[in-house]
């Protein structure tokens, strides 16, 4: 069983930037280096939302076109833990954000593959 918790959410004006943090945890020996992590993000009233994705070694990545330029995910295995730092942030990237993850060593698109979520953390960006 892998347990993830977010962090770093918060009320930011436009043009600023917040750095959300996913934190993994699980049985002995365990090590987040296996597994495929998500960044999704539901706005109220809204569907749920594809943000980045990162492969297991942090080397391939993919985004969403709407955080394209402004969001970098990362990770640091040795922390089990991966980043979503967010920068030019604006009202529309209001949302809850969730991380989500995997077991597998390439990036998986697709929410509905993924084994475990998180809480969520909330971002608001208002002026």
């Amino acid at each position: 069983q892998v347990q993830l918790v977010e962090s770093g959410g918060g009320f930011v004006q436009p043009g600023g930037s917040l750095r959300l943090s996913c934190a993994a945890s699980g049985g002995s020996g365990f090590t987040l280096a296996y597994y495929a992590i998500g960044w999704f993000r539901q706005a109220p009233g809204k569907d749920r939302e594809a943000v980045s994705f990162i492969n297991n070694s942090g080397g391939s990545t993919k985004y969403a076109d709407s955080v394209k330029g402004r969001f970098t995910i990362s990770r640091d295995n040795a922390k089990n833990t991966v980043y979503l730092h967010m920068n030019d942030l604006q009202p529309e990237d209001t949302a809850v954000y969730s991380c989500a993850a995997v077991h597998s060593l390439t990036i998986i698109t697709v929410p509905q593959e993924y084994t475990y979520w998180g809480q969520g953390t909330q971002v608001t960006v208002s002026s």
